[in-house]
């Protein structure tokens, strides 16, 4: 074959240390889903949806075939944490969490993670940050520890 070819949709979720409510503005959310969908877009890997609450992150994006997951989020949370600390005083302090979680999404079910993804708000008024990621990685078949996997 000539040429290399894909489509690898990933929905990645990540948090503030400590899932503290650094992002309760709704300006400041609104800056940092268009900064983040900026750098995946730096980084050919274009958002099919991005959106963060208080305290967390979600977003759904194709996957360069010439970059690492750990590469993106490297370069996603770095950038993104830098530019948030100029953003205001309150933000001086803040922090992603350390970890992530990155879960593959087919083809077929993107419009659904990507509507999952736009009603984050009326989601957790229902449920938690953490109740949800566990509900995610079950889906998933991934095992969390609760004395390992939060920071």
């Amino acid at each position: 074959m000539a040429h290399s070819h894909n489509n690898v949709l990933l929905h990645v979720v990540f948090s503030t240390k400590d899932r503290r409510p650094f992002l309760q503005d709704a300006e400041i959310r609104s800056k940092l889903n268009a900064y983040l969908v900026g750098i995946l877009k730096n980084l050919k890997c274009p958002s099919l949806a991005t959106n963060c609450v208080a305290d967390h992150v979600h977003t759904l994006f194709l996957i360069s075939r010439t970059i690492t997951i750990a590469d993106v989020m490297r370069d996603l949370k770095g950038s993104s944490s830098a530019w948030l600390k100029t953003q205001s005083p309150d933000l001086r302090r803040f922090q992603w969490q350390t970890g992530y979680g990155s879960f593959s999404v087919s083809e077929s079910l993107g419009s659904v993670v990507k509507k999952y993804i736009q009603i984050q708000e009326q989601h957790h008024k229902k449920m938690s940050f953490q109740d949800e990621y566990r509900k995610i990685c079950k889906l998933n078949g991934i095992v969390i520890d609760d004395r390992y996997d939060w920071d």
